[in-house]
């Protein structure tokens, strides 16, 4: 079971702006410590490292942040609706479109996504496989 996610970052504020904006929408709670912002599902008895935490900041080794080529942090959205919302949230809070809110039928039927990139050039996804809306 994957217990957390670190995104590194060179610039912490936007950073987290844009994973607020696209998490938030989601269900996610957000904190805030010194160096990092984290989000969290709610419920989980443990939030620093508990099940789907997410860590935003500088990277531990103090290097700059770069973005990973074939790393690709994926959230499930509970509609297409709200797929399309966190996207649009995402973009007007500094990301970039990697292809917009669609249908991918060769990942399955009702396999509903959009992907953009946060403002290190990290590649996430937003899918739902609900049929309709």
């Amino acid at each position: 079971m994957l217990s957390y996610l670190s995104i590194g970052t060179n610039d912490i504020e936007t950073s987290g702006r844009f994973y607020a904006a696209v998490l938030l929408p989601l269900g996610y709670e957000q904190m805030r410590t010194e160096r990092h912002f984290g989000f969290f599902i709610p419920g989980v008895a443990d939030r620093d490292n508990g099940p789907g935490t997410i860590w935003v900041g500088p990277p531990f080794d103090g290097g700059p942040a770069t973005s990973g080529n074939g790393m690709m942090p994926a959230f499930q959205a509970s509609t297409r609706a709200l797929v399309r919302s966190a996207y649009e949230a995402g973009m007007a809070g500094g990301g970039t479109d990697e292809g917009g809110p669609g249908l991918r039928p060769h990942y399955g039927e009702n396999f509903y996504v959009a992907y953009l990139r946060d403002p290190v050039g990290n590649k996430l996804a937003i899918f739902c496989t609900s049929a309709g809306e």
